[in-house]
């Protein structure tokens, strides 16, 4: 056995003693084809994992002058998500992002994706990936302390002090959109389809509670109310310009932004886990 040996091939692929002894051995001590051997193993032994869950993982994010880069990568256990191998990749993947965009992170990473998953014994998922370029405004970011959740958000104007403060705003306070009027047109159909069910159940209780029945038409009047606050409420939590702000309750967001001459062009929001079944 040629220790010296084993102890290289683990220096070029990261897998463990016994991994690299049997690959040396199947490649009778022939360095460059036992590290062709690990890595066909590594792609074989991903293929098995890829249908385990990996709902847990990290968020990296990355600055540069007017770019930002947000990631979300998955891995099965909060043990391996804290692990320093998998900090050190999402760190790579978010570098890559900032480098040279979002589109085909998974595709431009599956390599190493694969090593990872031989070395820590579970499935690694690139789950997303979002790049934000202010072309001469500003962007800023906010993570949380324990990389679960963290934002994006750019500016026309203003400063970076003021797009951190609203990107840890957007990590709090979940906006949808920037603006009421962006909202998706089918998202404000499912809710008036919820609020209108919810106003029937109220107005009939009212006509139930009343000493002598009201006309239909007050009926619907009250019904059309109730719906139509709830919309404007639902459109209002929904939209960054009309929150109010995290750090001040009085100051609605876009009353902020006015302040300081800037608009927001556009957020990213990213919490891992979210909508993993």
């Amino acid at each position: 056995m040629n220790t010296a040996m084993i102890k290289e091939l683990r220096e070029r692929t990261g897998v463990g003693f016994g991994d690299c002894k049997k690959a040396l051995a199947e490649a009778d001590w022939d360095m460059d084809r036992a590290v062709e051997i690990v890595r066909l193993q590594s792609g074989a032994k991903a293929e098995k994992k890829a249908d385990r869950t990996a709902a847990e993982g990290l968020l990296g994010l990355a600055l540069d002058g007017d770019c930002g880069a947000l990631v979300e990568i998955n891995v099965e256990t909060d043990f391996a998500a804290r692990s320093g191998k998998f900090a050190d990749f999402v760190e790579r993947a978010v570098s890559h992002v900032l480098d040279q965009g979002a589109d085909g992170i998974a595709a431009a990473l599956e390599g190493e994706r694969q090593a990872l998953v031989q070395e820590i014994g579970e499935n690694v998922n690139v789950r997303r990936a979002a790049c934000l370029d202010a072309s001469g405004g500003v962007v800023a970011g906010y993570l949380h302390q324990d990389r679960k959740k963290g934002a994006l958000v750019c500016l026309d104007g203003g400063d970076s002090v003021l797009a951190r403060d609203l990107a840890m705003h957007v990590t709090a306070m979940r906006p949808l959109v920037v603006a009421p009027e962006e909202v998706p047109a089918d998202a404000v159909e499912k809710e008036r389809a919820i609020y209108l069910e919810q106003a029937a159940d109220e107005v009939a209780k009212k006509q139930q509670q009343s000493k002598k029945p009201m006309p239909t038409a007050v009926l619907d009047r009250i019904a059309d109310g109730i719906v139509t606050g709830r919309i404007r409420k639902f459109l209002a939590e929904s939209s960054l310009v009309e929150q109010p702000f995290v750090k001040d309750a009085s100051t609605k967001v876009g009353d902020l932004l006015k302040e300081a001459g800037a608009t927001c062009m556009a957020f990213e929001r990213f919490e891992v886990g979210e909508g993993i079944e």
